[in-house]
C-alpha cells in the first residue's frame, strides 16, 4: 500500500533497518543527497535508527559497516559521523514517516513505536512498482544491489512526497 500525502513544510523522515550500519544510513545518505538535488533539503530532513541493540553498546553506536559505507562512497555519498541509534518509542510524535527496509524490520518498528495510528510506518519498497524488500547485505555482501533497491525506492519516494 502506497501513501499518498500533500507535501508537508518541516516533513521528518526516519530510514529503519535491523541494526542502522547498513541499509538505513544508506538511504539516509541517498534520500539527503536527492532532497539537495531537487532543492527540498529545507524542506524535508532524514534520520535512520536501528530495531536492535546490536551495534549500540554502553550508549555508543558502531560506525557505517566499511562495506556499506564504501558503497556509498563509490556513488559520491558520504556516511562521516554516522552512529548508530535505536529507534525509541517516543519517535512517534517526532517524525511523519517511518520507512522499514523489510517485513521484520516493520514489524517491529510497531513493537517498539507501540502501533501505528496515523498510518506513518511503511516499507521502502512499496513505493516501486516492484514492492519486496530491500536486499540485505549482511548476509549476501552484495552491497551494490542493496544501493539499487534503496536509491530506487528513494527515487520513488521522492516522487511521492513532492
Amino acid at each position: 500500500m502506497v501513501c499518498c500525502f500533500k507535501m508537508v513544510t518541516d516533513m521528518r523522515i526516519m530510514f529503519v533497518c535491523h541494526g542502522n550500519i547498513c541499509r538505513s544510513p544508506m538511504a539516509e545518505f541517498i534520500m539527503r543527497d536527492l532532497l539537495k538535488k531537487h532543492g527540498l533539503s529545507h524542506e524535508v530532513s532524514v534520520s535512520s535508527s536501528a530495531t536492535s541493540t546490536e551495534e549500540i553498546w554502553r550508549g555508543v553506536g558502531n560506525p557505517v559497516y566499511p562495506p556499506a559505507k564504501a558503497e556509498l562512497a563509490r556513488h559520491g555519498l558520504s556516511a562521516d559521523g554516522k552512529r548508530a541509534v535505536q529507534l525509541k518509542k517516543e519517535d512517534y510524535e517526532e517524525y511523519d514517516l517511518f520507512i522499514g527496509m523489510d517485513s521484520a524490520n516493520i514489524r517491529n518498528m510497531h513493537r517498539i513505536l507501540g502501533g501505528d495510528p496515523e498510518n506513518k510506518i511503511r516499507k521502502l519498497m512499496e513505493y516501486t512498482p516492484r514492492g519486496g524488500d530491500v536486499s540485505d547485505p549482511w548476509y549476501t555482501d552484495r552491497f551494490d544491489i542493496a544501493f539499487r533497491d534503496i536509491y530506487e525506492g528513494c527515487e520513488c519516494l521522492l516522487k511521492e512526497i513532492k
